[in-house]
């Protein structure tokens, strides 16, 4: 008996499915005629909707979205810092407000490149290539970039600056902060 009503009770389910799945609905003919043609067949979709929904649900949450792109910075340890390479080979740039800067080669009270204002973008990448050349021509090395953010700097400006590092291969800098030395030849060259 108890699978008599197992049998039933599951026909009774696939039915109720079937019904729910398409539905065929006869519209009404005129009364003692015969009607000839086709039939209207109306197909719910209910239940097709429904999975699509589930389906595009699945997909948006197994699908990986585009992740943020990282770049590498390696910060050096708090403490004194022995420096082991010259002065001729250090690229300092002092970054000010708008996307400024101001670079200097060498040491700020003798500097081999007098201090220059220069913006980011095409300008700095062309003064990175430039300035490394001219280092490499001299020194033989190659040339360290350290980077001074100043407190009227913005972080897109640092952004950009360690981009243009990255665009031209420059894999020797630092970032420091800034002394009241540049924080002047910031001032003077109106950029801060």
């Amino acid at each position: 008996m108890h699978k008599e009503a197992s049998k039933l009770l599951l026909t009774n389910l696939f039915h109720l499915i079937f019904c729910i799945m398409a539905e065929l609905a006869l519209s009404p003919g005129k009364s003692g005629a015969r009607q000839l043609g086709k039939l209207p067949v109306r197909v719910d979709l209910t239940a097709l909707v429904d999975l699509a929904f589930l389906l595009i649900t699945f997909f948006m949450l197994t699908t990986t979205l585009n992740k943020q792109k990282k770049l590498p910075l390696t910060m050096p340890d708090k403490g004194p810092v022995d420096v082991g390479w010259a002065a001729s080979q250090t690229l300092t740039i002092c970054l000010g407000k708008a996307n400024q800067a101001v670079y200097y080669l060498g040491l700020i009270n003798k500097p081999i490149i007098a201090p220059t204002a220069v913006a980011n973008g095409s300008d700095m990448e062309k003064m990175l290539i430039e300035t490394s050349k001219k280092v490499y021509a001299s020194t033989g090395k190659k040339m360290i970039v350290i980077i001074k953010p100043s407190d009227h700097s913005i972080y897109n400006g640092l952004v950009n600056t360690l981009d243009e590092l990255n665009v031209t291969q420059t894999t020797s800098y630092a970032i420091a902060a800034i002394t009241p030395q540049d924080v002047d030849v910031l001032k003077s060259k109106k950029v801060y």
